[in-house]
C-alpha cells in the first residue's frame, strides 16, 4: 500500500467546513479500496493568517507544497476584511502561477434529484478545459494619469505555447469522450488575441482529425449552454471566457455548491490542486449548511488524477446517490446540514460492495 500525500489548505469562510468532511471520506474511501493511505497535512493560511502575518501564506509556502501529492483547496475571500484582490493573488492564484498549474478542468452535467433551472436538460455532461495562466488575467497593466484623465490599462497575453497546450488538452479528451470539441471565441469583436486563439485551434485540429471541432462566439455560446447543454461535450476556453461559462454551468446543475474544478500542473515539476468553484460564501459561513458537494466532487477528481480511480468511482456513485435521493442543503431545496449530508455519504459507501469495474470518469 502506497503513502498518498494531500497539502490541504481550508482557507476561508464555508472552506473551514466542507473541506473536513470531504478529506475525511476521502480517507475513508482510499481505507475501504486498500490501494493507498491517505495522508494529510493542514495549513493554516488564509485570511486569518493574513491577518496576522501580513501574507496570505508564509514565503516558503510554494516550496512547502511542491513536494506532496496533490493540494486540496477549500475556498479563498474574507471581506470585507481583506479585499478580494488581495486574498486571491495572495493565495489561489499565487499557487496556480507558482506552482504551473497551467490548466482548469470543470466538469459539469445534469445530477438526477438536483434542482436544476432548465425545464429540460437533456442529461447534459460536459467538460471545459480553461486556459488558467495567462489571458485576461494577466498581470500586465496598470494606470496613468489623475483625476478626469487617469486611464487604466489590462493587457491580456495570448502565447502560443499557453493556448496550444490547453487547446490539445482539450483535444485529447475530446477524442477520449464523445468527439466534438467546441471553442470560446470573440473574434468578431476582439482584434488580436482572439483571431489567434482561432487560428492555433484551427492549426491543432489537423492532428485530430476523428474530433469535430466547432469556433462558437462567447455571447451565442453561453445562449447555446442555457437551451441545449447537452449538444456541448468539451469545451476549450481562455482564462476569462471558461470562468464565465463554468460559473454559468454550475447554476444550470441547481447549485454554484456542486462544482468542482481542478487546476493540473501537466510538466511534473508541481503538485496539482483541486478545489469548488463555490468560494467562501461569508453569508452562510458559520452556520452549518454549507453543500459540501462541490468540494467532494474536487476530492473525486484528486482521487482520479492519483491513480485511484475504483476509489473516485465509489465516492462518486455515491454523491450521486445522496442528491439522488434529496438527501441535500438548502441551497438544493433540502433541510441537512454540512454534516449529515457527508454522514448520509459515509454510509453509502461502507455499505457498498466493491466496483465492479470502471465507470465513467468524471472529467
Amino acid at each position: 500500500m502506497r503513502d498518498v500525500r494531500i497539502a490541504v489548505i481550508p482557507g476561508d469562510g464555508i472552506g473551514r467546513e466542507v473541506v473536513p468532511v470531504a478529506t475525511d471520506l476521502l480517507a475513508t474511501v482510499t481505507q475501504l479500496g486498500g490501494h493507498a493511505r491517505l495522508v494529510r497535512e493542514e495549513f493554516p493560511w488564509g485570511s486569518d493568517f493574513y491577518l496576522r502575518e501580513g501574507r496570505m501564506m508564509p514565503e516558503d509556502g510554494l516550496a512547502t507544497l511542491r513536494p506532496y501529492d496533490a493540494i486540496f483547496l477549500g475556498a479563498v475571500g474574507d471581506p470585507p476584511r481583506v479585499p478580494d484582490h488581495v486574498s486571491l493573488w495572495g493565495l489561489l492564484i499565487a499557487i496556480r502561477r507558482g506552482l504551473s498549474q497551467v490548466l482548469n478542468i470543470r466538469p459539469a452535467r445534469f445530477l438526477e434529484g438536483s434542482p436544476g433551472p432548465l425545464r429540460d436538460p437533456g442529461g447534459f455532461d460536459l467538460v471545459v478545459v480553461r486556459e488558467n495562466s495567462e489571458g485576461e488575467y494577466s498581470q500586465v497593466g496598470g494606470t496613468l494619469g489623475e483625476g478626469s484623465a487617469e486611464q487604466a490599462f489590462q493587457v491580456s497575453v495570448f502565447s502560443r505555447v499557453a493556448v496550444e497546450r490547453a487547446v490539445r488538452h482539450g483535444f485529447g479528451l475530446a477524442r477520449r469522450r464523445r468527439g466534438l470539441l467546441t471553442s470560446a471565441t470573440k473574434s468578431n469583436g476582439i482584434f488580436h488575441t482572439m483571431p489567434f486563439w482561432d487560428r492555433v485551434v484551427r492549426e491543432t485540429a489537423l492532428d485530430y482529425p476523428l474530433v469535430h471541432v466547432e469556433s462558437v462566439h462567447l455571447d451565442a455560446l453561453l445562449a447555446r449552454l442555457v437551451r441545449d447543454p447537452a449538444s456541448l461535450d468539451v469545451v476549450v476556453a481562455s482564462n476569462l471566457f471558461g470562468d464565465l461559462l463554468t460559473d454559468l454551468a454550475s447554476a444550470l446543475m441547481g447549485s454554484i455548491g456542486l462544482a468542482p474544478s481542478a487546476n493540473l500542473n501537466v510538466d511534473g515539476t508541481g503538485p496539482s490542486m483541486f478545489e469548488p468553484v463555490h468560494g467562501s460564501a461569508p453569508d452562510i459561513a458559520g452556520r452549518g449548511i454549507a453543500n459540501p458537494a462541490g468540494q467532494i466532487w474536487s476530492g473525486v477528481l484528486t482521487l482520479e488524477h492519483l491513480g485511484l480511480q475504483a476509489e473516485a468511482d465509489e465516492l462518486f456513485a455515491a454523491l450521486l446517490a445522496v442528491i439522488r435521493a434529496g438527501d441535500v442543503t438548502p441551497d438544493m431545496g433540502g433541510n441537512l446540514t454540512t454534516h449529515e449530508v457527508a454522514s448520509r455519504i459515509r454510509a453509502r459507501l461502507t455499505a457498498r460492495p466493491a466496483t465492479q469495474g470502471p465507470r465513467r470518469r468524471t472529467s
